[in-house]
């Protein structure tokens, strides 16, 4: 994989290239102080991986995210300040580092852009191929990281809301599909048949429970969600007609 360093402050920028220079599937095609001047260089010579800071002059790090071509180079943003990190989903970054950066989550970042060219390059090799598309009733498709993802539902154990994004939660995945959307939009994509809301945050698939506790708490994947007294009469009368006497 190529990269990328743009940050205003030499330091973080010198930190970065040693941490890039311990990564032996990464190559650093440069390092810029200049916002404009990389978004300069990206334009011709693009990268797979962008190490960007956000708060930079002139041209900032969320301004140049936008302009970039987001399907060939992917953004990690590196930055003191966490609230930025909601915005940071706004332009598909791939990731979010804090700083003060420890080599640890910079490792974990690297991984992350490996899976995900891997499953890029999967993905395109399938297209190549033609492959038949699963029955439409029975995936969504799930725009995330900057792709559309097709999603069995028959995988999906449940989703967690967070203001206007949601975390989709799969099945045999080590980390959630984090989409912009609304609960209620969930509510109308997903089958009334297969899928339940249990509280204000939380759709969970009927198919997936384990058990119920006798506090109303579902267990389900590694998670417990408790049944909330708006969403208890629905639930409960779902459970009833299919418990044993």
């Amino acid at each position: 994989m190529t990269c990328m360093i743009v940050d205003d402050e030499p330091l973080a920028v010198k930190l970065l290239e040693s941490f890039v220079g311990r990564i032996p599937d990464l190559e650093l095609k440069g390092s810029f102080t200049d916002s404009i001047e990389a978004l300069d260089v990206l334009t011709r010579e693009p990268v797979d991986l962008l190490f960007l800071d956000i708060q930079m002059p002139d041209l900032n790090g969320m301004e140049l995210a936008h302009v970039i071509d987001n399907n060939r180079t992917r953004v990690i943003f590196t930055t003191a300040f966490k609230d930025y990190a909601f915005e940071s989903y706004e332009v598909n970054a791939l990731d979010f580092l804090l700083k003060p950066i420890r080599y640890i989550k910079f490792q974990a970042s690297i991984e992350k852009a490996r899976q995900y060219f891997a499953m890029k390059e999967n993905a395109e090799a399938a297209a190549s191929e033609k492959v038949e598309p699963t029955d439409k009733n029975d995936v969504i498709f799930l725009r995330a990281d900057g792709e559309l993802h097709q999603i069995a539902l028959a995988r999906i154990l449940y989703v967690e809301g967070m203001k206007d994004y949601l975390k989709f939660y799969i099945e045999g995945e080590r980390k959630p599909f984090i989409t912009h959307m609304t609960m209620t939009a969930a509510e109308e994509m997903l089958p009334s048949s297969g899928f339940m809301r249990i509280n204000r945050s939380y759709i969970v698939s009927l198919s997936h429970i384990r058990s119920i506790d006798r506090n109303d708490c579902v267990y389900i994947g590694e998670q417990i969600i408790r049944v909330t007294d708006a969403y208890k009469e629905q639930f409960d009368q779902y459970i009833a007609k299919r418990t044993t006497r």
